[in-house]
């Protein structure tokens, strides 16, 4: 693809792409997801541009691929909803309740650097203390004091009282 080709394959995608997320946001009912889609969209057609340039109307083509896309999304959503369904009601009890994991994605993201480091590497990745500090180049002790004080900070944000769930 030529230099005037790549240009015109930008603008394009630079004019239609706020027409595409917002058709995609009322189609899927949500936009995250739409902008996502949007942006996997006019990937494709900037990368097909050669061929899409030639079409009669290229915003039709890459609508379709952002239909194909959304289509495929909702049939994604309609099996994981047939799946819960057939897992009993103490599945879709687990997945009704998505503001915890929310809030602590929230207050994780919140802690300073070294105790967001921590907390994904002793937590999310389960790995010792040893292997922690291995991988921050620090020691042992300074890991111990950073889960510690990274614990606290969490439990603070969200309000977790540790006596309640039977730690000292």
């Amino acid at each position: 693809m030529g230099s005037t080709q790549r240009d015109e394959a930008s603008l394009f995608c630079a004019a239609y792409h706020d027409r595409l997320v917002g058709g995609l946001s009322l189609y899927l009912g949500d936009r995250a997801v739409a902008e996502e889609l949007a942006q996997e969209t006019l990937l494709r057609s900037f990368a097909r541009w050669e061929y899409v340039q030639t079409l009669a109307s290229p915003e039709a083509w890459t609508w379709r691929v952002a239909m194909n896309l959304a289509n495929s999304v909702v049939r994604r959503r309609s099996a994981q909803r047939r799946a819960r369904q057939r897992l009993g009601p103490t599945a879709e009890a687990r997945d009704e309740d998505h503001a915890a994991p929310i809030a602590v994605r929230q207050a994780v993201a919140n802690l300073l650097k070294r105790q967001r480091m921590v907390v994904v590497l002793r937590f999310y990745l389960d790995l010792s203390v040893a292997e922690t500090a291995a991988r921050l180049d620090t020691t042992d002790d300074a890991v111990r004091s950073l889960t510690k004080r990274s614990v606290a900070a969490l439990g603070e944000v969200l309000d977790i009282d540790r006596t309640r769930e039977g730690h000292p």
